[in-house]
């Protein structure tokens, strides 16, 4: 019978995604309530159609992620009031294996089946949706070889790695939360440094940076900034979509600038000079150390918080777990905190705008306005980004300020 914490914590399952589905709705209405009519600003830039292409494209995003909403709303209920992780732990105890193996077992279990049924959602989103409007360049081979080698990798880096976790967990006492941040701290630093030169690579290939000319602008610019990187490399975006970005990678002198292939075709010189500008932003103010902080002290904070609770008598059985172990706190740190955390998405999201207007402010003193300007103009155009989102929608998930606003602002500057 469910408790009253487990009717708790399903209220607030529903609240979340209720709000998600809300949101999702008031999207949609204004985006279609603009189909017809080009913002004045971008009038020269986009056609009608491409507008409208826009707009159908942001729709059926919804349309999908109102089913992911759902479906993760209901998987979530389903694994721990509902009895998931109860019935498959019952499941492997059968074997007799001692800890941590059994909670290898489990949580490997749980995992592939979470895996298995999300993956119809993300065929459709590739080879449907994706496809529908031209973005889609990933064939049925590449998407299974992608498949293949991130379940090698989650074997290969996520098994030791589940078996320290289960082994602190299990030994280092009513600390184990403090011991396991430290794990994750390593972790996420050791993967820092070794995702751009051992797994990137893996699914992508990186080539140094050609176009004699844009290096020369690029080396300029890093020289002005006053930035160091280990190389300036173009990767293939273009084998799996249309879509086009730029990132920075690793930290240190081992700090990468990566361009996609489908960037570069789309932006001149000048505008990709400033995109990488507005990148170069992000490390001379310090964003990417501040992100860092902020994320090490809210994994130390939840993991204090989710410690306490897992002490707390009931706190197992209120979410559908008769049988305590650490293995099942595990599972219900993943699947409780992603629900809690979605209410601080507004707060999160407002940071990081915050952040995005600052960085575009030090493109426009080192670059041009201007030419971020064009290019981001060029990218909402290729990408197919609506220009006239609702403006909830957008304080509660833009992590970037809408095009509306942005463009604005760099006019303003230039």
């Amino acid at each position: 019978m469910i408790t009253a914490g487990g009717i708790a914590f399903v209220v607030v399952v529903a609240a979340s995604a209720g709000v998600d589905l809300w949101l999702d709705h008031r999207q949609a209405n204004a985006v279609l309530a603009h189909r017809e009519s080009v913002p004045g600003p971008f009038a020269a830039q986009f056609s009608l159609e491409e507008h409208r292409k826009a707009a159908d494209y942001t729709v059926a995003r919804v349309h999908l992620h109102r089913i992911d909403t759902l479906l993760g709303a209901a998987l979530t209920l389903a694994f721990t009031v509902g009895g998931g992780i109860a019935g498959f732990d019952a499941l492997w105890r059968r074997t007799g294996w001692p800890e941590p193996w059994l909670g290898i077992a489990v949580i490997g279990t749980i995992a592939g089946a979470l895996s298995l049924i999300n993956l119809p959602l993300s065929l459709w989103r590739t080879f449907a949706l994706e496809a529908r409007f031209g973005f889609n360049r990933t064939t049925p081979t590449l998407f299974l070889a992608d498949l293949g080698k991130g379940l090698l990798l989650a074997v290969l880096l996520g098994g030791p790695l589940l078996l320290v976790a289960l082994t602190v967990m299990q030994h280092a006492g009513r600390w184990w939360w403090a011991w396991l941040w430290g794990v994750w701290l390593a972790v996420s630093l050791l993967m820092t440094w070794a995702w751009p030169a051992f797994i990137a690579p893996l699914f992508n290939r990186f080539s140094p940076l050609t176009d004699a000319a844009l290096r020369q602008r690029i080396e300029a610019l890093l020289a002005r900034c006053g930035f160091s990187s280990s190389g300036v490399f173009v990767i293939d975006g273009s084998r799996r979509s249309s879509h086009g970005n730029a990132y920075f990678t690793g930290f240190g002198r081992h700090k990468r600038i990566v361009f996609f292939d489908t960037l570069l075709q789309l932006l001149q010189p000048p505008e990709v000079e400033a995109v990488l500008a507005h990148e170069l932003g992000h490390f001379r103010l310090r964003h990417i150390r501040q992100r860092l902080l902020v994320s090490a002290i809210s994994m130390l904070a939840g993991l204090a918080l989710f410690g306490f609770l897992s002490a707390t008598p009931g706190f197992y059985s209120a979410l559908g777990v008769p049988l305590p172990s650490t293995h099942a706190a595990l599972l219900l740190l993943a699947l409780v905190g992603p629900v809690l955390l979605f209410f601080f998405s507004p707060l999160s999201a407002l940071w990081s705008r915050h952040h995005e207007f600052q960085a575009d402010r030090f493109a426009a003193e080192h670059a041009s306005a201007g030419e971020l300007a064009a290019a981001l103009v060029k990218l909402y155009r290729d990408n197919a980004n609506t220009l006239t989102p609702d403006r909830l929608y957008a304080a509660f998930y833009y992590s970037h300020p809408p095009a509306l606003e942005r463009i604005r602002r760099l006019y303003g500057s230039a």
